[in-house]
């Protein structure tokens, strides 16, 4: 399954151009951009999936920081700051990756 099955491809383009500078990433924004918050939890769910590159049903910090390539291979990976921002915001329960029910939190925050 790609992005493009849950999300529209212009959404991507557009939520995508507006982080490309180091260090203007902000989640709730992109979210909100790609049009990911206004999607079921299925479809949530779903993007979950293809962000968990290793399947081991947790987002690490190593998947965050490619977090934008997963919506488009010619993206930057997020810097450090950016992934330790996303992480600490995402990670309600302190073990150190992203659950699936953390992940749909995030989104709807």
């Amino acid at each position: 399954m790609a992005m493009t099955d849950i999300l529209s491809a212009k959404d991507i383009e557009s939520a995508l151009s507006s982080c490309q500078a180091d260090d203007s990433f902000n989640y709730k924004s992109f979210f909100s951009m790609v049009g990911l918050s206004k999607k079921t939890p299925d479809q949530i769910k779903q993007v979950f999936g293809i962000l968990d590159q290793d399947k081991s049903g947790f987002i690490e910090e190593e998947e965050l920081q490619l977090f934008l390539k997963n919506f488009s291979a010619s993206a930057r990976a997020l810097t450090s700051a950016e992934t330790k921002a996303f992480m600490a915001a995402g990670d309600t329960d302190g073990d150190g990756k992203i659950g699936v029910e953390e992940f749909q939190s995030l989104v709807k925050a």
